[in-house]
């Protein structure tokens, strides 16, 4: 069997590393192990038919793919903006945009909840003039994941953006091309992998969002209860479900990140 080439010497990584590497990796990995040698694995069905469940799991994916495509749709031009546009204040707003990142999600669905919220200026004329009600419904779960993803898919392509090679750019412009023409031919296609990457990152972080989603929308089965508050519920009044759970929300991201992380090594 072929071992592939050998690297130099220079590219090698110092055998003092690879302890550290490992613990990482087992640092990761216990976490999930704990889970599954606690599973309850002879009530495995009947927990995961329970209807709290498949609602649970149902919500989570849509509202967390919708979020993503929110990301996708307000993310990529402000990336755009903070790379190639300077303006004053652009600091600024680049602190703004790594603001959910830090803060805690209770903190980000309390801000959600007094800016869009039913009492809020913003929430009462939405609620008046157009009948839409944010707070405690599904649109506001997506609204909160959007909120705490948003900042993944924009560093990400940001970083894509400023460091790539924009020789190509100015060639296309140079040849004639229009600013959408090299929008839509060249710069898209070469940071396509950053995107899809930013957008996973997203994905994964809006499924696994809780405390914005309980704050500013509560836990409600069917309309606002994803799977982390499920799991959350669980743990008060049966551990065993808890810990299925918890496997399914690992299982479902891990499945797809990884059939994704394909992608984006094939993409490049």
């Amino acid at each position: 069997m072929s071992r592939g080439p050998e690297l130099p010497a220079a590219g090698r990584v110092p055998r003092a590393l690879v302890p550290l590497a490992l613990a990482a990796v087992a640092f990761l990995v216990l976490p999930v192990i704990g889970l599954v040698q606690r599973a309850p694995w002879s009530d495995l069905g009947p927990v995961l038919r329970a209807p709290a469940v498949g609602d649970a799991l149902r919500l989570s994916l849509v509202t967390s793919t919708l979020s993503t495509g929110l990301c996708l749709l307000l993310g990529v031009p402000l990336a755009w903006l903070l790379a190639r546009s300077p303006f004053p204040g652009r600091s600024v707003v680049r602190a703004l945009v790594t603001l959910p990142m830090v803060l805690p999600p209770v903190v980000g669905g309390a801000a959600l909840l007094y800016s869009l919220g039913r009492n809020s200026p913003v929430g009462s004329w939405l609620e008046d003039a157009l009948g839409v009600r944010l707070a405690f419904s599904t649109p506001g779960v997506v609204l909160a994941q959007s909120f705490v993803a948003l900042p993944f898919l924009v560093i990400t392509v940001q970083g894509a953006l400023e460091a790539g090679d924009r020789g190509l750019e100015e060639a296309a412009t140079t040849l004639g091309a229009g600013r959408w023409t090299v929008l839509r031919r060249v710069t898209l296609p070469r940071i396509a992998p950053s995107v899809a990457a930013g957008a996973v990152l997203a994905w994964a972080r809006a499924l696994g969002e809780f405390g914005a989603t309980i704050t500013f929308n509560g836990s409600l089965q069917g309309r606002t209860q994803t799977m982390p508050l499920a799991v959350y519920q669980a743990l008060n009044r049966d551990p065993g479900a808890a810990v299925v759970l918890s496997l399914v929300l690992v299982a479902v991201s891990l499945v797809v990140l990884v059939a994704l992380r394909g992608r984006w090594t094939s993409a490049r």
